[in-house]
Formats: structure tokens, C-alpha cells, sequence
């Protein structure tokens, strides 16, 4: 049997998936967490995603209330800033990695939310610079 159906729930249907659309890309475009290195964090308030090579020597225990402790330093610079983060470390995170991680700037410490930190991809995986 062939049912004839109302041209509402098409309607509805169409209207919502529109809806939904149009705040992916609001989200994609305008959303987010802005992403700075730590010579641009003098100054913000608010929640940040902190980009850059981790220096020093991890200390700590990031399961613990006193969390992991590393430095963060700029990708091609020398400003560096303390992070105290709490949470799963991935298996790639190590002295030299490029990482990023969210969280806000609390007395000269970058305090990072609990499972935010996030390796780069090592550079194994791009294709070797010829001589």
C-alpha cells in the first residue's frame, strides 16, 4: 500500500537538518578554542588552546591533585610558560613533541583542563628533506 504522507514532516525535517548545518559551520568557521604559542599569552584572559614544544623535564603524576608539570616553549622561539595538566598523557608525548593543550593562564602557570593534551604527529611520518 502506498501511503500518502504530509508534506509537514518534510518540512520539519528539512528546517532542522538546515538549522543543523548552519551551526557546523559557525562552529567550524567561528567556534572554537583560539590556538597561541606561549609569547601570546601575556595578557589573555580566558580559555586558550597553548601550542608548542615541550621542554624541561616532565615532572609529577597526572592522575594525581598536583598533576604533571612541564614547560611549554614556542615552536620557533624561546618564551616558555609552566604547565600543570591532569589527565591521560598519550604514548607519544615526550621532551621535543610538539603538543597542544587547553586551559587558562593562572599566576604565571598554564593550568590545563583534564584531558585536553594532544601530540603533534612526529616528524617520522613526513618525508625526509633531500641534501
Amino acid at each position: 500500500m502506498a501511503r500518502s504522507g504530509s508534506p509537514v514532516r518534510l518540512v520539519v525535517a528539512l528546517s532542522v537538518a538546515a538549522a543543523l548545518a548552519v551551526f557546523l559551520l559557525y562552529v567550524s568557521v567561528a567556534g572554537g578554542t583560539p590556538s597561541i604559542q606561549p609569547s601570546q599569552l601575556k595578557g589573555r584572559s580566558g580559555e586558550v588552546a597553548l601550542v608548542g614544544k615541550v621542554t624541561g623535564r616532565p615532572s609529577g603524576d597526572p592522575h594525581t591533585a598536583q598533576g604533571y608539570r612541564f614547560r611549554l616553549r614556542d615552536v620557533e622561539g624561546s618564551t616558555s610558560v609552566p604547565v600543570v595538566y591532569r589527565g591521560s598523557v598519550p604514548d607519544l608525548f615526550k621532551v621535543g613533541r610538539e603538543v597542544r593543550v587547553e586551559g587558562r593562564l593562572r599566576s604565571g602557570v598554564f593550568v590545563a583542563k583534564r584531558d585536553t593534551l594532544r601530540t603533534k604527529c612526529p616528524s617520522k611520518y613526513t618525508p625526509a628533506k633531500r641534501a
